[in-house]
């Protein structure tokens, strides 16, 4: 009987297992140095967004009319917190008529307000919130 050879040829079938573990090798790294950095720039959007986020709002319910649109706000915010939130109003065609910025300087924590937005140019459909910002 003849003996099986156990190991390919060297150089004949393409590079040798030492070369396939060194290319292993720096995948791991590669993986393992882009995995970290992908979680610290999670944890950063994270700290940014709810960390450092004091001020906040959010659109209870809206009713239009011809010149402006009724906006019902909910803003929660530190209490000794100032700030504004933009709002703005678009046709049925996607066109803005209405942006205003809304100040609140009230000495509470949550704030329940209904405020007028002016329209022109058209009749407000929406009522967005763009943004809300510390002072």
């Amino acid at each position: 009987m003849s003996a099986v050879q156990q190991q390919r040829p060297e150089g004949r079938y393409g590079s040798s297992r030492s070369a396939d573990a060194r290319a292993d090798r720096k995948l791991k790294v590669a993986a393992i140095v882009l995995g970290t950095l992908f979680a610290a720039m999670m944890a950063w959007f994270g700290w940014y967004y709810v960390g450092e986020n004091t001020f906040s709002g959010e659109v209870i319910a809206f009713k239009t009319y011809d010149d402006h649109v009724r906006v019902h706000l909910e803003i929660r915010k530190d209490t000794d917190a100032t700030g504004y939130c933009t709002i703005r109003s678009q046709t049925a065609e996607g066109a803005e008529v209405g942006r205003a910025d809304f100040h609140f300087a009230q000495q509470q924590g949550r704030i329940d307000k209904v405020v007028t937005l002016r329209t022109a140019g058209g009749k407000g459909t929406t009522a967005e919130l763009v943004g809300c910002h510390a002072d």
